[in-house]
């Protein structure tokens, strides 16, 4: 068997798989590959699966799958897969510091200090009784969920596939984000969710949030998130993610007001990237044992 590391994974998964055969980073034996390792930065579509004709298997490291043609793979006979259990710690921590520093108003003290001030007036605000409204409810925004709580948030969920959750579950979109102080999301890209945060559902919203997204970029319409925060809809907007990866310097946000942005690293803690490699040798193993590859 010839694995194929497509993107970066932690240094020590070569050495891990070697037991199952061949494992390689040289994308020249994409042909020959019959698994192949991805992470968000390379694109399975249907040109790409076309020149791995040897493929069998694509195990996407994290959980977001909109990257990899899922219609092409099933056409094709390819199994592809996520890793949807590893990066729930990393993914929602992130979103949590996000959260905690808008609160504190670091980032604003950090640039003042060393610019001179000394901004001792500027007040903060506290966590401790706001409403955390969450979109999506899979494993991220329940590990977000525990860590708001110990806080003292106030968490209600919104998730039309979800029937049973350990906060209130709310109906509509328009419900829960009406009377939240913070909002985040974690949504997967669909069709259903393509610019859900949108102008409509910024209209619905009582109060103005800080709105907190490492879901997908393109479930939010950065423009309409631009104008919110400089009519004051929005009181503040953390992005990991982007409609395009690198945003284009003609993306709203880089030059919106009262924005925190991240270069897409949710998922990059140290930790993460070795709980990735064991359910990415956990997956191959198990599919060793049921004889997948020999069929």
């Amino acid at each position: 068997m010839l694995i194929l590391i497509c993107d970066a994974f932690d240094k020590s998964l070569p050495d891990k798989l070697s037991v199952f055969g061949t494992v390689t980073d040289d994308m020249s034996r994409l042909a020959e590959a019959q698994v192949l390792l991805v992470r968000s930065k390379t694109k399975c579509t249907k040109d790409f699966i076309d020149q791995a004709p040897a493929c069998r298997l694509i195990i996407r490291g994290g959980v977001g799958m909109d990257n990899i043609d899922r219609a092409y793979c099933k056409e094709k006979g390819i199994k592809a897969v996520n890793t949807p259990r590893s990066s729930a710690i990393a993914v929602a921590e992130l979103a949590f510091a996000l959260m905690i520093s808008t609160a504190s108003k670091i980032c604003f003290y950090d640039n003042d200090m060393k610019a001179g001030g000394w901004a001792k007036k500027t007040k903060r605000s506290e966590l401790s009784g706001k409403r955390l409204a969450l979109l999506g409810y899979g494993n991220i925004p329940r590990e977000l969920s525990k860590r708001a709580r110990v806080f003292g948030m106030d968490v209600v969920a919104y998730d039309p596939y979800v029937k049973e959750a350990d906060v209130p579950l709310c109906p509509t979109l328009e419900e829960a984000v009406a009377d939240a102080d913070y909002i985040s999301m974690h949504l997967p890209y669909t069709e259903e969710t393509d610019k859900i945060m949108n102008a409509s559902l910024i209209a619905a919203m009582r109060k103005a949030p800080v709105i907190v997204n490492t879901g997908r970029g393109k479930t939010v319409d950065e423009a309409a998130v631009a104008k919110a925060l400089e009519e004051g809809a929005i009181s503040w907007y953390c992005s990991d993610v982007y409609s395009s990866e690198p945003p284009e310097g003609s993306n709203p946000l880089l030059s919106a007001k009262n924005v925190t942005l991240t270069p897409h690293v949710g998922a990059n803690s140290n930790e993460n990237l070795l709980r990735i490699g064991q359910e990415v040798y956990d997956t191959i193993d198990g599919l060793v044992k049921e004889g997948f590859f020999n069929a």
